[in-house]
């Protein structure tokens, strides 16, 4: 091949590649090179779910939800009707075997064993609420011995798709909790090893590959010591729930969990059960550094706060503690701040904290100290004398660009929205029901440094659970969800946040460029 041939064949791949950048510009006409990025609507989204607990008589709802392509933010791909979004169910696994499960014995590396015995791969994982049309929520009861679920949305259905688990058990008390992305490290602070909880953390791995995770405990006094927690094995497309006192047999009242995965991604949650207060789900928490720590959505109700707070990094951490109501934002008296020495947990009670009016906490790192890490979370009881429950509400993430919960009923839902700053105007979109109706829009304006309760205003033609979506003009604003069950005739609670549902990814805008074509 001669050197004419060879640069004609190097011309060629260059206009080919100038085509190919052409194609990717918003809008060709444009001929200003720009370093902006565009949001654009994501094409997969993949989710876990726990295993619901196991406590005997039990029923587990499930509602899946994407909003529509009219609450969509960034560009859109206008009259693509293809995309589908479904969960499987993920075969349980005990290391080794049932007695781990009770707490007698613990070993994370009989993970293919245990697999093979309780089904793995020849188990046929069966689909759960699978879902075919955005704006329209899907909802599937499963009754008892329900498994951890793992799938993926794809194309139209995948940006915002949102799961909610809830778990009513007859002899009382409501789970509640958002199936979650999968991420190789979560932090959860609140849990305990008490010897009047049995805690849980369930890791739930959604790809075919097996994974190692390991599980730190840390304490009042630092980092628990102890090697039961590491190496543990997760097979491919199985769940493993694995018993916080059987990683540290040391009983502590409360404790701070980091799960971290060695490669690949899992979904992660604790499973926390107390024997006066029942049992929720304890989500993983946020963790800003130097910004403010927000605990959204305390309801007015709220028997009492017990408020757990880590510090990871290595300086101690005082945030002031503000209380914020729907008259503004005060300091609660005697609970002005908390100082969290680094590496270890601080958990304090915080009596009589909302006064009747639903609240949320907003932790400020004290100027003297700076900021770093926090996981915080907060356990709240409702209910009265020996019907209290608990539910758990962790440090989250804003609203941002949009966020929906799924699984809401008219006469049980309350929504809690916290502006920390200035005044913000949100638009809240309650959706049809997964039996019929239509949806309604109604527009707020929440005042700075308050917190504002909303229930839904539907249509009498809506029937069956439906989702909620939020979507704010303006500076921060945070969420939570508070759901009411009536189970059996005693109401049962559990509190989700609500934070940005990541339906867009930002992309660089690219243009045509021949000085490529230039030697």
């Amino acid at each position: 091949m001669n050197r004419a041939t060879m640069s004609l064949i190097a011309v060629t791949a260059a206009l080919a590649a100038v085509t190919g950048a052409t194609a990717l510009r918003s809008d060709p006409s444009e001929t200003v090179r720009t370093s902006q990025r565009l949001p654009v609507p994501v094409e997969r989204t993949a989710l876990t779910c726990p295993r619901p607990t196991a406590a005997e008589s039990a029923s587990t709802w499930y509602t899946a939800y994407t909003p529509p392509a009219g609450e969509e933010p960034g560009r859109a791909d206008e009259g693509d009707e293809s995309g589908r979004a479904e969960l499987l169910a993920a075969p349980e696994h005990v290391p080794g075997g049932e007695e781990e499960q009770d707490g007698e014995e613990q070993d994370g590396q009989d993970g293919q064993e245990g697999q093979e015995q309780d089904g793995g791969q020849d188990a046929a994982p069966e689909p759960v609420v699978p879902l075919t049309e955005p704006g329209v929520p899907v909802s599937a009861r499963v009754d008892e011995s329900a498994a951890a679920l793992a799938g993926t949305a794809e194309q139209r259905l995948a940006p915002g798709w949102t799961v909610q688990q809830t778990t009513a058990v007859t002899a009382g008390g409501v789970l509640g909790t958002s199936c979650q992305t999968p991420d190789t490290e979560f932090w959860f602070a609140g849990a305990s090893t008490a010897e009047s909880r049995s805690d849980y953390v369930h890791i739930t791995n959604p790809d075919e590959a097996a994974t190692v995770v390991d599980i730190v405990l840390h304490g009042p006094e630092g980092a628990l010591d102890s090697e039961a927690g590491q190496g543990i094995t997760v097979p491919g497309r199985s769940s493993v729930p694995v018993r916080l006192s059987t990683v540290s047999p040391e009983p502590q009242t409360n404790v701070a969990v980091q799960v971290t995965a060695r490669t690949g991604r899992v979904g992660a949650q604790v499973e926390a059960v107390d024997q006066q207060l029942g049992a929720d789900w304890l989500p993983p928490s946020a963790a800003p550094a130097g910004g403010p720590v927000v605990l959204p959505g305390i309801p007015a109700d709220t028997r009492s706060v017990r408020l757990a707070v880590f510090a990871p990094g290595e300086e101690d951490i005082t945030l002031d503690v503000g209380l914020a109501g729907p008259g503004g934002t005060i300091t609660p008296a005697g609970y002005e701040s908390i100082s969290v020495p680094a590496g270890t947990l601080t958990a304090i009670d915080l009596e009589n904290l909302t006064q009747g009016e639903a609240g949320s906490l907003v932790l400020t790192p004290a100027a003297e100290t700076g900021g770093g890490p926090v996981v915080a979370a907060a356990r709240v009881t409702l209910g009265e004398d020996d019907e209290q429950e608990m539910a758990f509400i962790p440090a989250t993430a804003p609203v941002g660009t949009r966020a929906s919960a799924a699984g809401n009923t008219a006469s049980g839902t309350t929504l809690s929205l916290l502006a920390p700053d200035e005044a913000v105007e949100v638009d809240v979109t309650w959706s049809a029901g997964a039996e019929g109706g239509e949806s309604v829009t109604d527009t707020y304006t929440v005042d700075g440094r308050t917190t504002m309760t909303v229930t839904p205003e539907i249509p009498d033609s809506t029937e069956g659970p439906f989702a909620v979506t939020l979507t704010p003009r303006g500076g921060p604003l945070y969420a939570a969800r508070t759901l009411t069950v009536d189970n059996g005739g005693t109401p049962g609670w559990t509190v989700q946040t609500l934070p940005d549902d990541h339906s867009t990814v930002s992309v660089p805008e690219t243009e045509p460029d021949l000085s490529i074509l230039m030697d």
